[in-house]
């Protein structure tokens, strides 16, 4: 069986994937130091824990492993820490990412998937982005996942790298089966803080900004549920085995929902009140973010199957109520 080396395979994400690798034929190996991942979402492969920021434990990783792949999902991702903290972004996410990539390209793992963002494009309103777009980041986060792609770039040049980079837009969503799901503390992503509110594990959900130039005033986000995604990335596993060589993909619906939309959604799916109160807008939020796919749907294959934002929200309302980690 195959190895592939999951940084952050313990994390939301992360986890999900290394569940459909293992599915496909492949052995996830989680690396993971657990400053955001959970012990208990390690179920489908070996974990080596380490940190990326140390080159020496992702040698041993190599070479213990020695993994004919990567997916890189490990990073650092709150938007609005990353205005406050940029250092802490260009410390954990670039430099983690530069050890990673030399030490595949030293081991001639040359097959290597990244987990990057929309938040590289910054905020072009009113438009729906494809992979040609300029990327003008306008956060420490984006900028750091736009850096990772050029140094990719760099060592498809200097060493043979291949890299498929997926940029996709507003994770949501849980494993159907509920055997891993999305758990964070402290709890960022707007899903899982409303499903929070109305099970009354916090007081009410925050709805930061409701004067964007929106028909709401709330801002727009395009939503892609988690198992869709994790499947686009096997997919672009295959791709560069395949030696189709490097290339971007965004992973999104093309349908944005303002976050007022995504409350009455939850309601009606719960069928309980999201209670909530309004707040300023937060730095670094844009006011629209909206993909076009299609590139990964004609090349890649790629057929998302649950990215409606009912069963988004139903999926991770199932986890929500049953679902939990401890490290």
């Amino acid at each position: 069986m195959q190895n592939i080396l999951v940084t952050g395979g313990a994390g939301y994400i992360g986890s999900h994937a290394c569940k459909v690798l293992k599915n496909a034929g492949y052995q996830p190996v989680t690396f993971d130091n657990f400053v955001t991942g959970w012990r208990d979402a390690v179920k489908y492969g070996p974990l080596f824990e380490g940190d990326l920021c140390d080159a020496a434990s992702v040698a041993a990783a190599f070479e213990e492993y020695n993994p004919i792949g990567v997916m890189h999902f490990a990073a650092l991702s709150q938007v609005g820490e990353s205005m406050h903290e940029p250092g802490k972004y260009w410390q954990n996410n670039v430099l983690g990412s530069l050890n990673l990539i030399e030490t595949a390209a030293k081991y001639g793992c040359k097959n290597f998937v990244f987990s990057s963002t929309c938040a590289t494009y910054g905020d072009q309103d009113n438009v729906v982005l494809n992979e040609d777009c300029a990327q003008h980041p306008i956060n420490a986060y984006g900028a750091s996942k736009r850096a990772i792609e050029d140094i990719l770039a760099n060592f498809g040049q200097s060493h043979g790298m291949n890299s498929v980079i997926f940029r996709y837009f507003n994770v949501a969503g849980a494993d159907p089966e509920g055997e891993v799901g999305e758990f964070h503390q402290p709890e960022t992503h707007l899903i899982p803080l409303m499903l929070d509110a109305i099970s009354g594990k916090r007081d009410a959900l925050t709805v930061f900004g409701t004067d964007y130039d929106t028909p709401d005033g709330t801002c727009i986000r395009d939503y892609v549920h988690v198992m869709d995604l994790v499947d686009a990335h096997v997919l672009g596993l295959k791709w560069l085995e395949d030696g189709k060589g490097s290339r971007a993909f965004n992973l999104g619906t093309g349908s944005g929902y303002s976050v007022r939309e995504v409350i009455d959604h939850s309601q009606s799916v719960t069928n309980q009140t999201v209670p909530f109160t309004t707040g300023d807008r937060r730095p670094g939020d844009c006011t629209k973010l909206v993909s076009g796919s299609q590139r990964a749907i004609a090349e890649l294959g790629w057929k998302p199957q649950r990215s409606n934002l009912s069963e988004m929200i139903r999926d991770a309302w199932r986890w929500h109520q049953n679902g939990h980690y401890d490290r």
